[in-house]
């Protein structure tokens, strides 16, 4: 099914692996790529990766040369200007503009290109600013402009090309099929309708040359189409009038196939550096028009963009070089010095071979997704691509956005396959990729299904990857010019071992049913529930710090008391967390119940923290904080403390204590109301009060760890050992069957009684061990738990507890509820 090298070189050998180069890309790899061993990089949509040698040139040249500030007449200056100069004569050579027709403005990338047009755009209120659905949010932004400017705004998708006859299928003026949505138009107080105005009319029409959502590649004589022949594209829209002028997004595309601004004389063209060679970042292009260039109406100046001001009357000369005057302030020259030596590997190779090569990866990659099938048959894949045909002028870049069905037609989550992809040392991307109009297009999401994903609380780079149903993004992989066959090997590999069912349907369906991740015949060989007992009770006081462990511990209304009571929070206001400070871990805490006092030390402080545990030992400061979108009522420290402990976690910070626990709705994923919610309070816990972990799930794990080989390159298999506290359990049990507590309704531990909220859901935080208080990071214990564990996007492992007050006060409120060490632990089994 995955198919082999030979049999993809005999159908793609000609166009993969640069033949004529003086490296072929197995060279180039593993010259100027080392950085990549053991990693399967497919984000080059995002950002594509800098070559060892162009970087190795770069600081040849910046330590063998002597760049200046431009603004000045010195030698070094004069010699700084030179290299800016060749550079905008560089970045038009890449779009066959001729520097009579264009010229080259230098940003601070691409979005700040587009904001730049759309700042200086001469809109006046019968313009109308046309732009396609698929497009990015920095095209959409200019949108702001124009409505500001009582201006309108109008929504197209460009459908299919109509067979017009003749052997070229080329996009013409009577081909195209426009679909336009409705007009979009901002009323202001005291606004005069229908308003006209004496003047040209100037128009703005923008699409991007490749999708970044899709990789469609849109066919470039749009410019053409557009700009010669509005009226036949328009039909009897009011926006026929005036002049069109056309954007070109090359953003994307310029990385395989600039646009030929010869061919296709857009007015506009955006370019951005890293997504062509990687480095430098924060550096983009505006190719303008010369004949354009004169209407942008810019307001704004600053140094280099004048030829002379007088600060105490309102004189202002500005500078008559288009570039001059549109580039404010010192230009980043030695980014600019940089490109030169990036365009050195582009010309090397030839934009046409790198083109060829990553076009071959992406067809047979794209082929490989579509032929996936489950054991029942159904398709795994579902690629989001416009429908190619002979009369089609869509082409295709080396981008491919995809989500993944489960054998019932559900669907896995993208999040799911993120996640899962980063244990296995692939990088990609997922989500909407900034471009709104593509994702709701192709995932087929209206207007109330948007509105309803964002009343539910969705927004960008969250973790709902699914709603109502339906995936509110997708997975995109995109290859660069120094990706590999063995990527995309490796890449097919994952998903065909991480989700596609071998097992019959009614099997799936069945495992689903039970909710248990054991064979019902290993269930019944468990052993006698009385041989179960709890080995160890560790509380945390600091949320994301280090644990201690005691014999015998009080609860409260929360949890185990003063468990995950504190926190850290940053001078910013982001609360710190193991997530993003591992060094947390290595923070001992401890507490002395009978001189009620709160211990810490740490190996970057001298002395250790004694802090009282007492409700008026804090500050007189009080304020809210926002933590999983529930305000808490939280107490801060004197100075001294947050001196510590920003020493201890070696960044500025302040001590918080929870006042008031939160009471917040947790899902019950045990109950048999499904989706049912319980009200919990919980101080600064994640997801639930107290979490349980089994010896024997852990001993279970460690055996598949040490079974499995990961890594890629076989690498020699390593042997991790995972303790307990890995997990950072409040109890860990013994006697039991592995995995048994998964069936566990609720349970009792010696007289106290806990209902289970079913499995705890686990991260990459697992996987960074403490060992002699040094930190090691490995793809373990989630690579393994991945591969077993894996319940509708969730990697599960212990079970989440609540403390039943209530239940356990019953007659005896006077007597306090604790747990020990050593106490017999009796579930109720579901």
């Amino acid at each position: 099914m995955e198919g082999t090298k030979e049999e993809f070189l005999k159908e793609f050998g000609e166009d993969y692996g640069y033949p004529n180069a003086p490296k072929n890309i197995d060279e180039m790899r593993s010259s100027e790529f080392k950085r990549l061993d053991g990693l399967v990089y497919l984000d080059h949509a995002g950002a594509t990766l800098y070559s060892e040698s162009q970087m190795e040139s770069i600081f040849r040249d910046f330590t063998n040369n002597v760049y200046a500030n431009p603004h000045s007449q010195s030698d070094t200056s004069a010699a700084t200007t030179d290299i800016i100069r060749a550079a905008r004569q560089q970045v038009l050579d890449y779009c066959n503009a001729h520097s009579d027709a264009y010229k080259c403005i230098f940003t601070s990338g691409a979005t700040a290109a587009l904001k730049m047009v759309g700042d200086a755009f001469p809109w006046s209120k019968e313009s109308c600013y046309m732009y396609t659905v698929e497009n990015h949010n920095s095209v959409l932004g200019i949108r702001e402009y124009a409505l500001n400017h009582e201006a309108a705004a109008l929504a197209v998708d460009i459908e299919e090309a109509v067979e017009t006859g003749g052997s070229d299928n080329r996009l013409n003026q009577t081909s195209v099929n426009m679909i336009q949505h409705p007009v979009q138009r901002r009323v202001f107080p005291g606004q005069v309708p229908n308003s006209t105005q004496s003047g040209t009319v100037y128009n703005l029409f923008a699409f991007p040359s490749e999708c970044n959502f899709s990789g469609t590649k849109f066919d470039l004589n749009l410019v053409n189409v557009i700009k010669k022949y509005p009226g036949r594209v328009l039909g009897n829209s009011p926006f026929c009038r005036g002049q069109w002028m056309v954007l070109i997004d090359a953003a994307k595309g310029c990385g395989t196939q600039p646009p030929d601004l010869t061919l296709f004389p857009a007015d506009f063209a955006i370019l951005s550096f890293y997504k062509m060679f990687g480095y430098p970042t924060g550096l983009g292009a505006l190719i303008v028009r010369t004949e354009v260039a004169g209407l942008l109406k810019k307001i704004y100046f600053s140094g280099g963009t004048v030829a002379a001001s007088i600060a105490d009357i309102d004189f202002v000369k500005r500078r008559e070089g288009i570039e001059e005057w549109l580039e404010d302030g010192t230009l980043p020259f030695l980014s600019i010095a940089s490109i030169h030596h990036g365009f050195k590997i582009i010309n090397t190779l030839t934009i046409s071979a790198i083109s060829r090569h990553t076009k071959a990866l992406a067809t047979y990659t794209r082929r490989m997704l579509l032929n996936l099938r489950h054991a029942n048959r159904a398709p795994v894949c579902v690629v989001y691509e416009r429908g190619i045909s002979k009369v089609s002028f869509w082409d295709k870049g080396p981008t491919i956005a995809f989500n993944l069905k489960r054998p019932d037609g559900s669907w896995f989550g993208h999040r799911e396959v993120e996640k899962l992809a980063s244990l296995s040392g692939i990088q990609l991307r997922t989500g909407c990729f900034c471009n709104p109009g593509a994702c709701s297009k192709f995932l087929g999401l209206s207007h109330s299904d948007l509105l309803a994903n964002i009343e539910a609380g969705h927004v960008c780079w969250d973790d709902f990857d699914i709603i109502h149903g339906k995936p509110t993004g997708a997975v995109r992989i995109s290859f660069g010019y120094m990706s590999t066959f063995e990527d995309a090997k490796i890449f097919i590999s994952f998903i065909m071992s991480s989700f596609v069912s071998n097992k019959s349907l009614s099997e799936d369906l069945q495992q689903t049913k039970m909710g248990s991740f054991q064979r019902e015949e290993g269930m019944k060989r468990s052993k006698p529930l009385a041989d179960t007992y709890l080995e160890s009770i560790i509380v945390y006081p600091i949320k994301s710090c280090g644990g201690f462990t005691v014999d015998s511990w009080p609860l409260d209304g929360n949890g185990l008391r003063y468990d995950r009571q504190w926190l850290l929070k940053s001078t910013s206001g982001e609360i710190l967390t193991q997530k993003k400070v591992p060094e947390m871990s290595l923070i001992k805490t401890s507490i002395n119940l009978l001189e009620g006092t709160l211990v810490v030390e740490s190996k970057r402080c001298e002395e250790k923290l004694q802090i009282p545990i007492q409700q008026n030992s804090c500050s007189v400061l009080r304020v809210e904080i926002d933590l999983y979108g529930h305000r808490y009522d939280v107490s801060g420290y004197h100075n001294d403390v947050n001196v510590w402990f920003s020493k201890a976690v070696a960044r500025p910070c302040t001590l918080l204590r929870c006042l008031g626990p939160a009471s917040r709705q947790l899902v019950n994923k045990n109950s048999r109301i499904r989706g049912c919610r319980v009200q919990t309070k919980l101080n600064f816990a994640n997801e639930g009060q107290l979490l349980l972990v089994s010896k024997e799930s852990v001993a279970d794990l460690n055996t598949k760890v040490a079974s499995n080989t990961h890594g890629m390159n076989h690498e020699p298999k390593k042997i991790y050992h995972v303790y307990p506290m890995r997990f950072r359990p409040n109890f860990i049990i013994s006697g039991s069957e592995p995995y048994a507590e998964d069936k566990w309704r609720s349970l009792y531990i010696g007289n106290v009684y806990f209902t289970s909220l079913g499995g705890c859901n686990r991260c990459q935080m697992v996987n960074v061990d403490v060992q002699e208080e040094q930190l090691q990071r490995s793809k373990e214990p989630l690579a393994t738990l991945a591969s077993y564990r894996r319940v509708q996007g969730r990697i599960l492992f212990g079970i989440l507890l609540k403390y039943e007050e209530s239940i356990n006060q019953g007659e005896e409120q006077a007597v306090e509820a604790r747990v020990q060490v050593g106490q017999k632990v009796c579930p109720e089994i579901d």
